[in-house]
């Protein structure tokens, strides 16, 4: 397949490249031009075979990679029922996340066992290309704070001890890409040091202090999940974790730009004090994609109005929004637009240690792409050089 005439997002600015794609991955992107004559038919007869996708007056994007999400139209990981993991899958797809991270949610230890092992043992079958990728698990507790649970239940908040993960982790296949938990609690540090070799850890649901927080640096954790959210806010005297992690240069942080979780200026400030280091996500939960309603999450009861979704007491139980409204959402907030596309494909990926493969047009990485005009409104999607059907037809 050939990609041509279009602006391509590569070494985050858009320039004036064409693609060509071999068995699923980007194999070579020269400048515009650069293949052979601009004429369709020429090129047609040059490239026998090769699909011809004229981009022209389109930008061409990664596809998405959201690391924190869920489930959506009526499904959750935290079923466990594969069935409902693939209509997920082709929500996904259909809506321009190419790739992401299935998360789960505080239960007990046996519960997502079982949740875990049933990943390990899904197989595509016929129509893989029609679904987004599964990078890994995104573990989200049990390992949290009492005092910042969010929509975490309290019934199954756990110590954070390093055998239990080992045999979650074998059930899973080795897949939990990223466990977020509270570095304050017992345990959570020595858990911290034997754990970073084999996944992402993240701090989150929290009320570490900001040296708490540069400990948990110090021994090995690398993210913030859901910024802002569930852990102590900026403040001039207690800096918190927040601005622990502005002063260690590494770590990356999550932001769920949906215009309900953050303020649209705090949207902003994150951009300017962690640049290139933003990974955008959704955090949606099974009402994404659905009207509004009773839903539930974990366990809990949740109600969908608008874009916000709660817990009976008030406190918000995820998001809404799919990863792509969100790019969108935060460009409208002034948000550069490189910026943004930036922190929706290859920096969540980068932030999991897949980056090579996933969230870039570069050579040797997936196919998977997205077409949109200057509105970012999508026109096509593509997985492994494989175009999607939307989500409502692909399942």
């Amino acid at each position: 397949m050939l990609v041509l005439n279009g602006q391509v997002f590569y070494d985050r600015r858009f320039q004036a490249l064409d693609l060509r794609i071999l068995e699923g991955k980007i194999a070579e992107v020269r400048p515009r031009g650069a293949f052979a004559s601009p004429e369709m038919a020429e090129l047609a007869l040059a490239y026998p075979g090769e699909d011809l996708v004229d981009a022209q007056g389109l930008l061409v994007l990664p596809g998405l990679t959201d690391i924190h999400t869920h489930g959506a139209i009526r499904a959750d990981f935290s079923d466990g029922d594969l069935e409902g993991l693939r209509r997920i899958q082709a929500y996904q797809a259909g809506v321009g996340v190419t790739q992401f991270c299935p998360t789960s949610m505080t239960l007990g230890l046996d519960r997502l066992g079982q949740i875990f092992q049933g990943l390990a043992g899904l197989k595509e079958e016929g129509e893989e290309s029609q679904r987004a990728e599964i990078l890994g698990i995104h573990m989200e507790g049990p390992y949290v704070s009492p005092a910042k649970l969010g929509a975490q239940n309290p019934a199954y908040v756990a110590q954070a001890l390093y055998e239990d993960f080992a045999k979650l982790a074998e059930l899973s296949g080795h897949r939990i890409s990223l466990v977020s938990l509270a570095p304050e609690m017992p345990g959570a540090l020595d858990f911290i040091r034997q754990a970073v070799g084999e996944t992402l850890v993240s701090v989150a649901h929290t009320q570490a202090n900001y040296d708490q927080t540069l400990a948990a640096f110090e021994a090995g954790a690398r993210h913030l999940t859901h910024m802002f959210n569930a852990m102590p806010g900026l403040h001039h005297r207690e800096p918190g974790p927040i601005a622990a992690a502005r002063d260690w240069p590494d770590v990356t942080v999550e932001l769920i730009g949906d215009g309900v979780h953050i303020h649209p200026a705090m949207v902003r400030l994150a951009f300017a004090l962690f640049p290139g280091r933003v990974c955008l996500v959704s955090d949606s939960m099974r009402a994404t994609g659905l009207a509004a309603g009773e839903y539930d999450l974990g366990g809990q009861k949740v109600w969908v109005q608008g874009k916000e979704a709660r817990l009976a007491q008030g406190a918000l139980a995820g998001s809404v929004t799919n990863l792509a409204d969100i790019l969108r959402g935060v460009y409208a907030m002034g948000v550069p637009l490189e910026e943004a596309i930036y922190a929706a494909t290859a920096c969540p990926a980068q932030a999991i240690g897949q980056g090579q493969l996933y969230g870039s047009l570069t050579p040797g990485s997936y196919a998977n792409f997205i077409l949109a005009d200057q509105a970012l409104d999508f026109q096509a999607v593509y997985i492994r050089g494989l175009k999607q059907r939307p989500w409502s037809e692909a399942y």
